[in-house]
Formats: C-alpha cells, structure tokens, sequence
C-alpha cells in the first residue's frame, strides 16, 4: 500500500513539473504567435516549426547562444578555479584572518545581487569595462565565489589528512598533493561548484542588461527579452528559444547525474 501511494505521488509530481514544458512546447509549435492555449495540441491547422526557423535564421539567436557560452564557461572556469584553491588553503590551513574571511564569504550572502549593482557599475566604469565580456567575468565569478568557496571547504574537510602526509613522505610537493591528489578525488564537489556558477551566469539579465548596451555582446536572457515588446510579444518565438535555452543545462545534469549524486551525499555519513 506504502508503494503504491509513493507511486502515485511521484506520478503526480512529474505530471506537475511536466506540465508547464508541455504547455511552453505548444505555445512554440503555434503558428499565430498566440500565448493563450485551450489544449495541449501538437498536431492542429495552426501548428509547426516555422517558429524554430525563424528563430535561427531571422534572428540573432545563435550570437547570443555563443555568447552565452562564452560568458558562462569563462565564468565557471574562473571561479571554480578560485574556488578550490581559496577553499583548500581555508580547510588545510591555520592563519589569523581565517575565521574573518569566513565569516565575510558568509556574510555576503546575506544581501541580493541587486544591491551590488550600483557598486559593480561603478567600479567596472572606472575600469573601462562597461559594454564588455570581461566586466560580466568579473561580476559572475565574484558573486558566485563566496557559496563555491564554503561548497568545496566542506568537502575538503571530510577528505582524510592521511592521503596529504603519505604523498608528502613519497616525495610530491604541497602544490603536487593538491593537483595529483586533492583535485582528482574532489570531482564531485567540482563539478556540483562548476555547474552552480555555469547555471547562475547562463540565466542571469538585470547585470548583464546594464553591463552589455552593444547588441552584438547580448546573451540569451538579453536578447530573448528583445521578443517582448510595449504592443506586441513573439510568443513563439519566446517559447522556442525558452526550450532551445533549457537544452544545454538538461543536458549538463545528465551527463553529471553521478558526481551530483556522490557530491550532494558526501560527508552525511562522515564519523
């Protein structure tokens, strides 16, 4: 009886989460730019594909893709980077400021992003780094650092001592323990930090709306905001790119299902 009711609430549950992509991959298929759908109709006089080809042929979809990847992957490599090398020297190492250092990352966590706004603009402005990809590097990297950073101390703490002293007694030095041994056995919580920082800079707007002027530089949230107008919205367009737009992070999770799991249960058992 138990399994059963566990069943029919999972079944529920994915049909609620379902839903809305159904109802989104309609909307796409519609060939009136309608957002308003009475069913769930794939095959009606008034659907196709036309959407998803105007969007790649019309549009400038596949510049904002690009830059969206570029802006993205920069970002996750710069702060998953920082991110295990700032973590390991706070978990291995015993210095004065470490307790305040914490205690700042922590800190800043406590405020949105949106109040950072005016300070980020001000000091990308006088960096002359307005209207460029480098400013969002900065900004993304920087935002994301302090949750990383305490993500990947937590999982060097439960990693054992003993494998740093036997390395170190065969001969490798503190910065070969840390690449040869510490990185390969902290997959998981590498990827959990890359793939956090990758999906925060892949769906951001309000920073990159006022860091980026030049359309040329947009990312996807910009430009698909560009379908929105004061009279009118290309409701199918949205909704193409919207799923086209998801693509790649389904895809992220999937292909890391494993160290996601391993990573987000690492630790629970520790002791």
């Amino acid at each position: 009886m138990k399994k059963i009711f566990a069943l029919v609430v999972i079944i529920l549950f994915s049909v609620f989460s379902i839903y809305p992509v159904l109802y989104v991959l309609t909307v796409s298929l519609r060939t009136d730019q309608a957002f308003q759908a009475n069913q769930l109709n794939f095959f009606g006089d008034n659907t196709g594909f036309q959407n998803f080809t105007r969007l790649i042929t019309e549009t400038d979809f596949l510049i904002w893709f690009r830059n969206s990847v570029l802006v993205s992957g920069t970002s996750t490599i710069l702060g998953v980077t920082m991110a295990a090398t700032a973590a390991y020297a706070l978990s291995r190492y015993s210095f004065k400021a470490k307790r305040w250092i914490l205690f700042s990352l922590l800190t800043t966590q406590m405020f949105p992003a949106t109040m950072l706004m005016l300070p980020f603009f001000i000091i990308l402005a006088k960096l002359q780094l307005i209207n460029s990809f480098m400013g969002l590097f900065i900004i993304y990297a920087s935002t994301a650092l302090p949750f990383c950073i305490w993500q990947m101390k937590a999982y060097y703490d439960t990693l054992p001592i003993d494998l740093e002293e036997a390395a170190l007694l065969d001969g490798c030095s503190k910065w070969q323990v840390f690449y040869k041994i510490i990185l390969p056995i902290s997959s998981p919580a590498l990827v959990i930090t890359g793939l956090f920082s990758f999906m925060a800079a892949w769906s951001e707007y309000m920073i990159a709306a006022i860091v980026l002027q030049d359309p040329a530089l947009y990312t996807l949230p910009l430009g698909l905001k560009s379908f929105q107008a004061s009279l009118a919205t290309q409701w199918g367009l949205y909704a193409a790119a919207a799923l086209i737009v998801s693509i790649p992070v389904v895809l992220l999770f999937f292909m890391l299902s494993r160290y996601l799991i391993s990573g987000l249960t690492v630790g629970s058992v520790k002791g």
